[in-house]
């Protein structure tokens, strides 16, 4: 008997009409139907459909005769139709397909399932008795009879599709992300007649030839063969590798281009001037500033002295220092006759910058009044919720020059806000702003002024070059000497005895002097929760090849959400938790304060007041606390419904305590359960200090797409196969091609390929995820 094979074409092909440049639409090229299936999936043109990369890749299992068959293998077998029919299903809605192939001893079932009989017309054309073909899939068993449930198969039509169908077993099969219209191997069908129909010059070479040489990569068209259509799994490792270097020469050419547009705007240069404010400053510390403060802060000296804007992301553990070092530039600045605005995220934060600040300078802060110093200046604060005396004040200050800092809030970035001659921007914690806000408030400069970004979140260094690629990148590790240290226990919820000593712990710290701050993940009981850990995961369904009858019918019995494990007790708010510890024995006589960020902003001066004079020793509060706020006195902290917050998170919560001369000690309380995902985070948490550590273990713990931001998740910017966890030699090498190219060729003209893939990559979201920072 011969066994006949040859990939099956479920609609045929459209032909001609080729643009290439792969901007071609799909219907015109794999037909309207499978065009529009694929759609829903993402690709909407023949080049979106080639980067419609394979999720993964199986195997055929080996080429095996019938008899050979057992239960739960994956197999490939050569068989001939012996029989088909389709039938009402007896129990419910919709048809079943069953055909009865042999290769002439044996027998197997298949079985293909559909809302109606008309459904499954497609696989009764194909199937006819006396065809032979390739079938794949999971050997099943039905009532004592072995089957293959919707297995994917191949009729072929003469000896020459037979032997290259056989040649074909041993090679990998690619396993695309599919959905309920289209599983993955027609999806496999619709990139090879895409691909078959590319020649060398369709497809653009966005890598540089000189990079592909000395990183041993092949063509871009050569790649795209081996990743669709793979002999071996050495041929995929090669081709995605060649991929990951394109992604990230295109997104770091995309950073190198703005960090050159933006070098080459005109500024004015700020030298240090001797005998200034800032020497004065200096002179007055009362304390030495550590290593690496001195050497980020000459670098950054040395660069706002230069009529180039800096560009310079300044990161930190929490604690290290940062506000000196952006405090000494502003005063750079300052005596060089130009201005400094601090932007802060929070009234609180802001509230405090002007503490820390003016308490740093002294009479530094006081030029023109009774006691200031000779050579000094003024800091104004300008926030929302000022009142209008107040705010006119600061304005008048702001636009006159008279004060050369300027500290403020979102109210920073109106349009009645003028400066003088702004030659420093300082933004503070970064991510809680967006392009418009941080260009609104540099476009209040004449020039370009020099730009200082803070953030005490680590960040690894991948993540450092690819969200950040266009700023100089500068990170203080060290503490400043005296900080005593903080230990972290984590403390079961469920175990009264256990959070009865958490709130003993805290009268012992507060009868020694001591502040307590108690976080909790939202402010009223009746507040909606955030960040519900999900339970079911969509994925599962789309490496299964079945299709929607299949799963109208019932048939996907795989795809069941896991179990979400027993319910959650309700979330700890502020209102409920400051009234319950006011009942609580152990903190008798103990006055407790409550901060969230609704509050108005003189009871939110009130309550920090209240807590750092000791007043209101116990501070309950959301992460309106999480960054900046600075109460020496504070020695504990209790972190309620730990699991639900994020390791950087966490990590920069524990570091309002500890800063003064004596120890501290986080108490992380959690419902979580024992071998959650939830528990090990806070595991983890307690299990070191080094925040940069932690954000090792926060990238590891999180999806790929949450590193890069909600843009990244766009069809034209995705980075699809590169891995900003794992892939720092390539982001490394990517970079350093990519600045040597446009620093050469700042239009790319000698490489149209790359400018023709950036333009149709970097689409506005992008780009607008690229200007964030």
């Amino acid at each position: 008997m011969n066994e006949r094979i040859i990939r099956g074409r479920h609609e045929p092909a459209v032909v001609g009409d080729r643009r290439g440049r792969l901007d071609r639409p799909l219907k015109l090229a794999v037909g309207p139907k499978t065009a529009t299936a694929l759609e829903k999936l993402g690709p909407t043109t023949t080049g979106e459909l080639l980067r419609y990369y394979p999720r993964r890749y199986g195997d055929r299992g080996r080429l095996t005769t019938l008899r050979e068959l057992r239960v739960g293998e994956h197999v490939t077998v050569i068989a001939q139709v012996a029989s088909s029919a389709v039938r009402p299903m007896r129990n419910k809605r919709g048809a079943i397909l069953t055909a009865t192939i042999t290769d002439g001893r044996d027998h197997l079932t298949l079985t293909f399932f559909g809302k109606s009989a008309g459904t499954l017309s497609f696989h009764e054309r194909r199937l006819r008795p006396g065809i032979t073909g390739m079938f794949t899939g999971t050997v099943g068993e039905y009532r004592g009879t072995l089957q293959l449930t919707h297995p994917d198969y191949e009729p072929f039509e003469d000896l020459d599709e037979e032997f290259a169908a056989v040649q074909k077993v041993d090679w990998p099969v690619p396993i695309y992300p599919a959905g309920a219209s289209i599983p993955s191997w027609r999806i496999a069908t619709a990139v090879s007649t895409v691909l078959s129909a590319q020649g060398e010059q369709d497809v653009p070479e966005p890598l540089p030839a000189a990079y592909r040489r000395d990183h041993g990569l092949v063509g871009v068209l050569q790649a795209l063969h081996w990743i669709h259509e793979p002999h071996s799994m050495s041929d995929v490792r090669r081709a995605q590798d060649r991929m990951k270097h394109e992604e990230a020469f295109v997104l770091q050419t995309a950073l190198a281009q703005r960090r050159a547009a933006m070098r080459a705007r005109p500024t004015t240069a700020r030298p240090l001037r001797m005998g200034g404010i800032r020497e004065a400053f200096e002179s007055r510390l009362p304390f030495e500033l550590t290593a690496g403060q001195r050497e980020v802060g000459a670098v950054i000296a040395d660069e706002i002295a230069e009529p180039v804007p800096m560009q310079r992301l300044l990161q930190g553990e929490v604690g290290s220092g940062k506000t000196v070092v952006a405090l000494r530039a502003m005063l750079q600045v300052v005596d060089a006759g130009g201005q400094a605005a601090l932007l802060a995220p929070t009234e609180v934060l802001a509230s405090q910058h002007l503490r820390t600040v003016t308490e740093l300078l002294g009479p530094l802060a006081e030029a023109g009044m009774l006691g200031g110093a000779e050579h000094a200046t003024r800091v104004a604060l300008l926030t929302g919720s000022q009142s209008a005396p107040a705010r006119r004040k600061a304005l008048a200050s702001a636009a006159s020059g008279e004060a050369g800092i300027v500290i403020g809030t979102h109210a920073l970035l109106s349009e009645n806000v003028q400066f003088a001659d702004l030659g420093l921007v300082v933004i503070d914690e970064q991510h809680r702003f967006g392009v418009e806000q941080r260009d609104a408030l540099r476009g209040k400069a004449q020039g370009t002024p020099h730009l200082l970004v803070m953030t005490a979140t680590p960040i690894p260094r991948t993540v450092a070059m690819t969200s950040f690629g266009d700023l100089e990148t500068s990170t203080l590790s060290e503490l400043p000497a005296g900080r005593a240290g903080i230990e972290t226990v984590v403390v079961p919820a469920g175990k009264p005895a256990w959070v009865e000593r958490v709130w003993q712990r805290i009268r012992e710290e507060v009868d020694d002097g001591g502040r307590a701050y108690v976080v909790c993940p939202r402010i009223t009981a009746t507040e909606t929760e955030q960040g519900e850990e999900m339970v079911e995961d969509p994925d599962l369904l789309d490496d299964l090849p079945f299709t929607d009858d299949l799963i109208a019918t019932g048939g996907l019995v795989d795809a069941a959400p896991r179990a979400a494990g027993p319910p959650r007790p309700p979330l700890a708010s502020v209102e409920d938790v400051a009234a319950l510890l006011r009942q609580v024995p152990a903190l008798d006589g103990v006055t407790i304060g409550e901060m969230h960020g609704q509050l108005p902003t003189d009871a939110k001066d009130a309550a920090m007041a209240a807590f750092a004079a000791g007043t209101a020793p116990v501070l309950v509060s959301t992460t309106v606390i999480e960054v900046g706020v600075d109460v020496p006195a504070a020695t504990v902290m209790v972190i309620l419904d730990a699991d639900r917050f994020g390791l950087s998170q966490l990590h920069q919560l524990r570091g309002r305590i500890g800063r003064g001369t004596k120890p501290g000690v986080c108490l992380a309380v959690t419902t979580a359960q024992k071998d959650s995902r939830a528990m090990a985070r806070v595991q983890a948490f307690a299990g070191t200090t080094d925040g940069f550590r932690l954000a090792e273990l926060d990238l590891q713990m999180r999806k790929e797409g949450d590193v890069l931001g909600a843009a990244q998740a766009g069809r034209g910017s995705s980075l699809r196969l590169l891995s900003v966890i794992k892939d720092v030699d390539i982001i490394t090498a990517a970079r350093a091609g990519a600045r040597d190219l446009v620093e050469r060729d700042p239009a790319l003209v000698t490489e149209p390929d790359l400018a023709e893939v950036l333009a149709a990559s970097i689409d506005e979201e992008t780009a607008e995820y690229l200007q964030r920072f």
